[in-house]
């Protein structure tokens, strides 16, 4: 016993223990190295980073195709759309830009007006453009499609880009969504938006229905 404690003394006080002392550490710091450092997050997604404009104006032109009474019918013209989280309003314009008629949109109430008739009032937009106009017009859908944004008929969240041009959804009351182009089809910042949007639903009151709209002015607020 007296031997190996003499032994183990020796070891410590000799060379060879500061040699192995000094080598230590490096051997640690050279394990340390092959270690990957943690990477950093992916970049997001143009979808991740877009994000709805709950103040904005926009502006552009549509055409709409329906029946009524079993022959073939055509819309088309222009729009404006002012919103605000509370409050949207909808000016249909013809094509020479007299106004067709407006929708005023408050949380408790929505108003139609047209030239020359008494302003009609409803809680459901929807409704009460389609029974206004004669052809539907999804006013409290669009609010949302306009931007790319949409609810599919699963409850799933759709977010439109670029990437994923002429991709489709079909909403929960049947619309059928597709976002043909874009502002800049080439960019994927989260500054760019919608084009055109087309829109397709079968319906009892005015047959099958082909709405396309066409984004000219985009002016968030």
């Amino acid at each position: 016993m007296a031997m190996l404690i003499a032994r183990i003394r020796s070891f410590f006080h000799s060379p060879r223990k500061n040699a192995l002392v000094i080598a230590l550490p490096l051997f640690i710091g050279g394990c340390a190295t092959v270690i990957p450092p943690a990477g950093p997050e992916a970049a997001p997604s143009i979808a991740q980073q877009r994000s709805y404009q709950d103040v904005i104006d926009l502006g552009g032109r549509l055409s709409l195709r329906y029946q009524r009474n079993g022959n073939d019918e055509a819309v088309h013209g222009s729009f404006t759309w002012t919103q605000t989280p509370r409050h949207t309003l909808v000016t249909l314009l013809s094509p020479l830009g007299q106004t067709i008629a407006t929708i005023a949109i408050t949380p408790t109430q929505s108003t139609l007006t047209r030239a020359g008739e008494a302003p009609q009032t409803a809680m459901d937009v929807d409704a009460l453009a389609a029974r206004a106009l004669g052809w539907p017009l999804p006013i409290s859908g669009l609010r949302d499609w306009l931007q790319g944004f949409a609810i599919d008929a699963n409850g799933s969240r759709f977010i439109a880009t670029p990437q994923s041009r002429d991709a489709s959804v079909t909403t929960g009351d049947g619309w059928r969504i597709r976002y043909g182009s874009w502002k800049n089809e080439h960019d994927l910042s989260a500054q760019n938006h919608p084009k055109r949007i087309d829109l397709e639903r079968s319906t009892a009151q005015a047959g099958d229905v082909s709405l396309r709209m066409v984004i000219d002015q985009w002016q968030p607020r």
